[in-house]
């Protein structure tokens, strides 16, 4: 079987300097942890992008539908899912919300198709936002995560688009793995008779494991090295290195032929 390598692609020089001179401008305003600073600079960089100019406070010389879309790029007036979990760490959340706010409206606007840019612009963000994010991580768009900050990915990991990472209890991603489109990756579990009672777990994910399309990882579940959960599978249970798994729930269903330490 062939085996093919990506393909270097790059925008024109003149776009390419543009990119990085915006990314690296939004990078050191995010240096800044203050949630007030940080929401200012997502809302005035949101109006540029969807509205192709420099920020104004909306008057009532525009649409109220208008003022409502000016009013919601300010991440302030935004509420998300995960802050209103009982178990969030309020203070933390805060300094990432308008982060994780920017990350889900840049993906939905016309720049987030664009994988070049939107690789170097995510990874930007990730450092900001997750516990660890590694080097050389690819990060596709719609992805989506509760807290961020009990978020920890390894150097060289793939996650494709539309992933759920939900990082209420904690997640690792190690090395070299990889999560393929429309997985599920949870932390939490709920009480069977009472869905307000959450118990949090840390689960695990590699080295070099793959969770491949449309899969689910259920709360505190480790997959070993090298291991796999087959498309569609549900892993309930801990995964062995080296072992497929797939069907719901996920049972094993091979075992790699592949010494340690060597790659696929």
């Amino acid at each position: 079987m062939p085996r093919f390598e990506y393909r270097p692609l790059n925008p024109t020089a003149k776009a390419e300097k543009d990119f990085l001179e915006w990314i690296n401008s939004l990078d050191r305003e995010f240096a800044n942890p203050d949630a007030g600073h940080r929401s200012n600079v997502v809302r005035e960089a949101l109006h540029e992008i969807y509205l192709g100019r420099r920020y104004s406070d909306p008057d009532a010389d525009v649409s109220l539908a208008e003022q409502s879309l000016i009013h919601n790029f300010d991440p302030r007036n935004s509420t998300l899912e995960p802050e209103y979990y009982g178990d969030v760490d309020a203070a933390k959340y805060a300094v990432r919300k308008p982060l994780l706010w920017f990350w889900m409206m840049y993906d939905r606007s016309p720049l987030g198709l664009n994988h070049w840019l939107g690789f170097r612009l995510r990874a930007m963000l990730a450092r900001h936002v997750f516990k660890h994010c590694g080097k050389n991580v690819k990060l596709f768009h719609g992805i989506e995560v509760s807290y961020g900050y009990n978020l920890t990915i390894e150097d060289n990991c793939i996650i494709h688009k539309y992933v759920l990472l939900d990082d209420r209890g904690e997640i690792i991603i190690h090395e070299g793995s990889s999560v393929s489109d429309y997985a599920n990756i949870y932390s939490h579990a709920h009480d069977l008779n009472d869905g307000m009672i959450v118990s949090n777990h840390k689960t695990e994910i590699g080295p070099k494991a793959r969770i491949t399309y449309h899969a689910t990882v259920l709360s505190g579940v480790n997959v070993g090295e090298h291991g796999m959960v087959g498309s569609m599978g549900v892993a309930s249970k801990n995964v062995e290195a080296f072992t497929i798994v797939g069907g719901i729930p996920a049972k094993p269903i091979k075992v790699k032929s592949i010494a340690p330490g060597k790659s696929e």
